[in-house]
């Protein structure tokens, strides 16, 4: 693992070099003792013609040329256009779904070994050049002897050794930071990595992208608001998926959209409800949500409904995350600053010993700004610099298990931000919220929480049963319980003694029917069950 890292460090440096990365690195307003470091790299002493490209088109091949991970990093920038200047925004979102396709030839190769069988033997039609190419994977349109219209998705050949060698360094990153920085330790990055390292490799298993596909078009079934395409399981491999072709028109070709007539502000609602109604209704959330894996049906315009595609990535929330986050989010819309501050207290995310009136004013200043607000003149990258400053400040720690919440809101202010500028983002979530607390304390939901504490009854009285059964008979070849190991007779047996010698010492005042001295006896019973014991 460590040679390959070392290669793909050299890899990443040789195309920094060649795309003129650096350039664009120092032409920012560095403080001069980074700037100073443009001195010391040998390559930047020779002379260099200068590239025709313009710095978004050179940022958005070396992301291509480095690969899948660093690929989705730029699908994650490219839909925050409020943050980057416009040639670059406009290069990155190229990376959403027209990523250079591999050889046709062997995308074929690879359908007919995962299926076992021809392609012609499968397909009545089968278009071999690709329908859209991302960074995972590529998509050809085919129809079914059956005559269903079908996309068919192919892994790209070879991205193990690849995504091996950047997790590689993101680990050691990861780890330095931690080592060398104590606000690094708050933000966890090597569970953050860990996290993101099981999240790309399920992404290369198309049987679980099925799997999730499945449930979500399942939780959606004859809804108004999202559209899941059908899965056809006969064909599906871990390499290979074929679904249901959708016909939409792309989130964010805004002007096919306007020519419809679509409803904009009822689009962007719909979009936040989608978001909302998936992590507390459902706790199963699309994470992937970037405007390449997003269309809007041209069904009804009027009444907009989203089709989403590409299911590998998908997120769940424990019912504690859950609740937690509902009381936040509840707190944050009723301006109750103090309740948030409370609530992160309980919950360990920062100190105990926190002085709760100094968060509590330190969560009012940054939020109080954001309220009243539409959509455009809200930004949330500042609004997220000065909690992480407020973070550091009150020792807060970030937790892994929200990072890809965290990234779906992003994708989702993204595409409200493009959809309906105008929109506000509370007020569409509070009646949401308020809907599913009310919903949560309801007579079904609390008869639901008893009748599935009655169901684990039996479970745990079989459990007791058999926990007694090996007490009283332990078996030869069972393991002794932790507190019967034998390193610890000599301790428990001198436990005992001391426990025998007190209780000795107590009962000299008196008989033990006095009440004043039951301790002495029950001190006497442990010390001979202590000593005499197997």
């Amino acid at each position: 693992m460590k040679l390959l890292a070392v290669r793909r460090l050299l890899r990443i440096q040789r195309v920094v070099i060649r795309y003129r990365l650096d350039d664009l690195l120092f032409d920012l307003p560095l403080p001069w003792f980074l700037l100073a470091v443009r001195f010391l790299l040998p390559w930047r002493w020779l002379p260099r013609k200068p590239l025709e490209l313009n710095r978004g088109a050179r940022l958005r091949l070396a992301l291509q040329d480095l690969g899948p991970i660093f690929i989705k990093f730029g699908q994650i920038l490219s839909t925050r256009r409020d943050l980057l200047p416009e040639d670059i925004a406009d290069e990155l979102m190229l990376l959403q779904d027209r990523v250079p396709p591999f050889d046709s030839q062997v995308s074929i190769k690879l359908i007919e070994e995962q299926l076992g069988k021809k392609i012609s033997e499968v397909f009545s039609r089968f278009d071999v050049a690709p329908l859209a190419s991302a960074s995972v994977a590529q998509v050809h349109a085919a129809q079914l002897k059956s005559g269903e219209e079908v996309v068919v998705k192919v892994i790209r050949p070879g991205l193990k050794p690849i995504i091996a060698q950047d997790l590689a360094w993101l680990f050691i990153l990861a780890r330095a930071a931690e080592k060398f920085s104590a606000d690094a330790r708050l933000l966890h990055p090597v569970d953050v990595v860990q996290d993101y390292e099981k999240t790309i490799y399920d992404e290369l298993d198309l049987l679980r992208e099925a799997a999730n596909a499945s449930q979500l078009r399942r939780n959606f079934e004859g809804s108004q608001l999202l559209y899941v395409p059908q899965v056809y399981w006969d064909w599906c491999r871990p390499k290979v998926l074929v679904m249901e072709r959708i016909y939409g028109i792309q989130v964010t070709d805004l002007a096919t959209l306007a020519d419809q007539r679509t409803d904009m502000k009822m689009l962007a609602e719909r979009g936040v409800e989608i978001f909302f109604t998936q992590v507390f209704r459902d706790s199963f959330f699309h994470a992937d949500m970037h405007p390449g894996n997003i269309f809007v049906s041209t069904v009804n315009p009027w009444s907009p409904q989203y089709i989403a595609i590409d299911c590998g990535i998908v997120g769940s929330l424990t019912p504690e995350d859950q609740d937690y986050l509902a009381r936040n989010l509840f707190a944050f819309f009723k301006r109750d600053y103090r309740r948030v501050a409370q609530l992160h207290i309980d919950s360990g995310w920062v100190p105990a010993e926190t002085k709760l009136n100094e968060f509590e004013a330190a969560i009012r200043t940054v939020c109080e700004p954001i309220f009243e607000k539409p959509l455009k003149d809200i930004s949330f990258g500042q609004v997220l610099m000065r909690l992480f400053q407020t973070a550091r400040r009150f020792n807060m720690e970030v937790q892994p298990q929200l990072v890809l919440l965290q990234k779906t809101l992003l994708n989702i202010e993204g595409l409200g931000r493009q959809l309906y500028p105008d929109l506000d983002l509370w007020n569409t979530a509070q009646p949401f919220l308020e809907r599913w607390m009310r919903e949560r304390v309801s007579p079904k939901a609390l008869l639901g929480n008893v009748q599935s504490q009655l169901e684990q009854i039996p479970h745990l009285s079989n459990m007791a049963r058999d926990l007694l059964e090996r007490m009283s008979q332990p078996h030869a070849k069972d393991p002794p319980p932790p507190w019967r190991k034998r390193k610890d007779d000599w301790f428990l047996r001198l436990l005992g003694c001391v426990h025998l010698a007190g209780g000795a010492i107590l009962a000299a005042g008196g008989p033990l029917t006095e009440w004043s001295h039951w301790p002495a006896g029950i001190m006497i019973a442990v010390g001979l069950y202590l000593v005499v014991r197997r």
